[in-house]
């Protein structure tokens, strides 16, 4: 059977969504792609269009099969992963969404944040969710729209009564999976990874927290079912009626960053990965426990299958990494990505210049929503190849940052790092992370770890794959890249980046953006 069926996971990232059809064992079969459009209404706010997030994804579903000559029906399941915290809410009559999407990178709700820390809700917040209090949660991005959604978009609602029909359950709350899960099956669900990123979900009783629903004003008739990642009653059917023309079980979803975990077979606790896309997100297995940090991190949940306890996860959220070499690009610095690399070698240093991307704020362990981008050390002498330098190393002393506080909180000194993502086929950077962290970096052979994490999740639930162990059967190392830089050297530099980051602080001001 699984010689002729497959597994298929919809990968629904930032700044576009993909769709891969996975083999029984773990390799690619067939892959398609499409971008949609980043939305900047004002500085500091990032949204996105969720009915052309959706028209992408039934363009990729059909683009991958009709490449790879695969009927619908031959897929046994499909999984989902997708951008965590992006929220959207929406219609439950029309299907339409109330407004576009907040990207979780979005800004706007800064002073709301600081509002609840001048309230003394910070440890509440922490202690129930494990998260660090900032607009890059779904809770006050979600609380912004029922206050200032505009209605045209749900063409029958008056201003006042979006909040009205929000607690009959008739505008509905959901991070993107939700949002593709309701396009794909009309069920109206989420999972716990996803759930665990609202800053509205209690991840020790794991439910919908009543108090945390009473901070923000979310009515809980609006919220989704929250089920397993990997879940054996699966979250409902595609229609047979719809663009499929087939019943395909959907059947598993993670957060794009523990399907990266679940896809790099970090099924055990003290298991790390970090993965390097628009963001970098470094998560750690801490197994049955969920260990609060003292040093900036996140408390999260890895991960849940059917019958099972969660997983939980300590995460390190880095905000900017592959979206500032984007940023060479958008400066004319670069044509391609893949020119970094050599302009890199081409110097001996940076020549003192450091490069700290904090466009959207710093995350962990710094946690600073008013940092911003900051470029210092530069000389008449400084020319493009050292800002690309030190971009790259960027990437690196953000990963150590979070690196150094994960050692802390776990206990576990770090001698592997599995990556994935789009950056780690830049062998350079690779080497670079391997020589500024002080261990080894190891890439696997399918480095598209979050779609493979996600069809994971879903081939288990329907027994396509058995059990873990021929997950971690599947999985190969392309490649591993060995310290070569002495540990004297490289802690010089970090400590200069240290010096660099302060001078980035606090810098974004009312009335001074």
């Amino acid at each position: 059977m699984t010689d002729t069926t497959y597994v298929g996971a919809v990968d629904q990232g930032t700044t576009g969504t993909r769709f891969i059809v996975f083999d029984h064992g773990g390799q690619v079969v067939a892959n398609a792609y499409e971008t949609h459009e980043q939305i900047y209404p004002e500085p500091g706010w990032v949204e996105h269009d969720p009915i052309e997030i959706w028209e992408n994804t039934k363009t990729v579903i059909t683009q991958a099969l009709g490449q790879a000559g695969i009927a619908p029906e031959q897929l046994e399941a499909i999984g989902v992963t997708n951008q965590r915290e992006t929220t959207v809410l929406w219609d439950a009559d029309s299907g339409r969404p109330v407004h576009n999407a907040i990207v979780w990178q979005d800004r706007r709700t800064t002073e709301r944040v600081e509002e609840l820390e001048e309230n003394g809700a910070v440890e509440t917040i922490r202690g129930k969710t494990g998260l660090e209090p900032d607009a890059y949660f779904s809770a006050t991005k979600a609380e912004w729209l029922l206050d200032e959604a505009d209605p045209i978009k749900m063409e029958r609602a008056r201003p006042a009564d979006i909040r009205d029909r929000a607690q009959a359950g008739d505008v509905l709350f959901g991070t993107i999976d939700s949002w593709l899960i309701y396009n794909l099956t009309g069920n109206h669900i989420t999972e716990v990874t996803n759930a665990s990123r609202t800053m509205l979900y209690n991840i020790h009783d794991l439910e919908w927290d009543d108090d945390l629903l009473e901070e923000f004003s979310i009515p809980e008739a609006m919220l989704p079912e929250v089920r397993p990642s990997s879940d054996d009653e699966t979250y409902g059917t595609t229609d047979p009626d719809g663009f499929l023309e087939a019943e395909i079980p959907i059947a598993g979803a993670l957060g794009d960053q523990q399907a990266a975990l679940f896809g790099q077979t970090c099924f055990d606790a003290g298991d790390a990965k970090n993965t390097y896309g628009t963001g970098s997100f470094f998560l750690m297995n801490t197994g049955n426990e969920a260990v609060a940090s003292d040093q900036g991190l996140l408390t999260t949940i890895g991960f849940q299958r059917s019958g099972e306890p969660v997983q939980y996860a300590l995460e390190g959220s880095i905000f900017v990494t592959g979206a500032a070499i984007e940023w060479l690009e958008d400066l004319s610095l670069i044509d391609d990505p893949s020119e970094t690399a050599e302009l890199a070698r081409s110097v001996d240093s940076t020549d003192g210049v450091y490069v700290v991307p904090a466009f959207t704020g710093l995350g962990a362990p710094h946690w600073d929503q008013r940092a911003r981008g900051t470029i210092v050390g530069m000389t008449r002498g400084t020319r493009k190849e050292h800002v690309v330098r030190a971009t790259l190393e960027s990437i690196a002393y953000q990963t150590r940052d979070v690196a150094e506080a994960m050692e802390a909180d776990s206990g576990i000194e770090m001698t592997s790092l599995k990556v994935d993502g789009g950056a780690v086929k830049n062998n350079y950077l690779c080497q670079l992370q391997s020589d500024i962290i002080g261990s080894e970096i190891v890439r696997p052979v399918v480095d598209e770890t979050t779609a493979l994490g996600s069809a994971y999740a879903a081939g288990l639930a329907v027994d396509y794959w058995d059990d873990t162990d021929s997950l971690r059967d599947n999985w190969q190392v392309d490649r591993t890249f060995e310290t070569t830089m002495d540990a004297e050297t490289a802690d010089a530099r970090y400590n200069r980046w240290l010096d660099a980051v302060e001078r980035s602080r606090d810098w974004a001001r009312d009335g001074e953006e």
